[in-house]
């Protein structure tokens, strides 16, 4: 188990400890869980703006006349045809099929005299084995493998009133980026790389910059964010944002022993015309007999954990990846696994919750929509 003295710790890390953070070890990185209350800092970002340090997550940069092949051989999603500055969200699979890890994939063009390449942010806990498998499968390959993670920080900042904010700092207007595009500007006089993504639900931007130079920048979005009703966000809101908003997480709804088909990922998956690491394991896949990733709203207000059996009539059908109290619909929602017999929308299911059935209904994913 990491100590406290082992952890690896962000640029902002003093900022976070002095401004109230619990500081938990995630992934071997000491980050904020939260600063107050969880429901609050959803609420803000829902409402007007988080801010959120994601420096712990994994910064890949990828070089060489190789690089668009070489990452076409492994990712689930092609790259090769990606414009500059355009991002994909895949997977990186084994030869069974089952998920590695889900990058976005940054087709970067980082300076007038270099050619494009391509960056990749991998989960906290993956880093490690991501490298070590890009480096394993880069025999053959003219491409360069760089780990920046500790060179660079990353940030976000989500919510309604986050484009603005940034339009405020910036030297490029974001407003005219196209979702899923990146580009190279001056935020608060600083060169970063700026990205039209997130992992809220919400309109936003995700920011890459120098480690040494983030806290300038890390302060004044905050000033701008705490003026209009926001706030810093930790990992515990974070978790119910994104479950909100029906996206996976790495080690709940994916994982080694879980496929892109069965989590629903059918859209981050190319096979035509293309060879890639578990592609021939993928086409193998019988659909029609696996189970499902689905959304589950549940009566009462108990909540159901990761874990928790998903019964009909008493048969278990599935299990629990994640559930939460969702704060913007005020009751327990989940996502699990069901088997497709139980995945139409409207069943009727319980969940075990501690030796106790709790009725559940399958419901869409997302269970939240911006503008809806």
């Amino acid at each position: 188990m990491s100590t406290a003295d082992q952890l690896i710790r962000t640029p902002l890390h003093d900022w976070h400890a002095t401004h109230g953070g619990r500081m938990v070890d995630f992934a071997g990185w000491s980050m904020p869980v939260q600063y107050g209350s969880i429901v609050e800092e959803h609420q803000a970002t829902r409402k007007a703006v988080g801010l959120f340090d994601i420096s712990h997550m994994g910064r890949l940069l990828i070089n060489g006349p190789d690089a668009a092949k070489f990452l076409d051989s492994l990712l689930t999603r092609s790259v090769a045809d990606m414009r500059p500055h355009q991002i994909r969200y895949s997977l990186v699979c084994n030869s069974t099929g089952s998920i590695l890890d889900d990058v976005l994939a940054y087709r970067a063009v980082l300076g007038e005299d270099q050619p494009p390449g391509f960056g990749l942010v991998v989960n906290a806990s993956n880093r490690a084995k991501i490298v070590a498998w890009l480096e394993e499968h880069a025999a053959g390959y003219s491409v360069e493998i760089l780990d920046k993670t500790i060179e660079y920080a990353m940030i976000a900042i989500q919510g309604p009133k986050a484009i603005e904010i940034l339009d405020s700092m910036t030297s490029f207007e974001i407003t005219s980026m196209r979702y899923y595009t990146g580009q190279l500007m001056e935020v608060a006089g600083v060169e970063c790389f700026v990205s039209r993504t997130g992992y809220t639900g919400e309109d936003g931007g995700e920011l890459i910059c120098d480690a040494d130079k983030v806290l300038g920048i890390w302060e004044q979005l905050y000033d701008k964010a705490t003026a209009v009703g926001g706030t810093a966000v930790g990992l515990a809101a974070r978790d119910t944002l994104r479950l909100e908003a029906g996206m996976p997480l790495y080690g709940h709804e994916l994982s080694e022993s879980i496929n892109p088909v069965e989590a629903g990922l059918d859209f981050a998956i190319n096979l035509r015309d293309r060879e890639f690491v578990g592609k021939q394991a993928i086409e193998a896949i019988e659909q029609n007999a696996l189970p499902i990733r689905v959304g589950l709203q549940l009566e009462g207000r108990r909540v159901a954990r990761e874990g928790c059996s998903i019964l009909r009539d008493g048969d278990q059908v599935g299990t629990v990846t994640s559930g939460t109290f969702s704060p913007t619909f005020d009751r327990p929602i989940a996502m699990g696994y069901v088997k497709p017999a139980a995945a139409t929308l409207g069943t009727s299911l319980d969940i075990d919750i501690r030796g106790k059935q709790h009725t559940a209904k399958v419901v869409p994913l997302p269970f939240y929509e911006r503008g809806k």
